[in-house]
């Protein structure tokens, strides 16, 4: 039957959770449901928080060259250089030299 067959699987699918949640009908369709939600919700935000991150290195790099992150995103848009925010970060936290020359060049 069609209606088994779907709760089923949704009842697969909340298998390893705990108590009631697992194994009775309305409450595990309640608990996927909204595990659903925030899966599609952080999926988002990882974006956000990632790009705050970056930020974050860049600026506590950028900060050993008398600079602060607004100025260095400033003259590196002046400068005519397009590396997005998370190249920058991974060459301050893994290539010092060559974030160095970056800064250096928009000195």
């Amino acid at each position: 039957m069609a209606s088994r067959a779907r709760r089923k699987k949704i009842l697969k699918k909340t298998k390893g959770q705990y108590s009631t949640r697992k194994n009775v009908w309305t409450v595990a369709k309640n608990s996927y449901e909204k595990g659903q939600t925030y899966a599609y919700r952080d999926r988002r935000n990882k974006k956000r928080e990632f790009r705050s991150l970056w930020i974050v290195r860049i600026n506590a790099a950028v900060r050993e060259y008398d600079m602060n992150y607004s100025q260095f995103i400033d003259k590196l848009t002046k400068a005519g250089i397009e590396i997005n925010r998370k190249v920058l970060a991974d060459l301050a936290l893994n290539d010092p030299q060559a974030f160095k020359a970056i800064v250096d060049q928009v000195k």
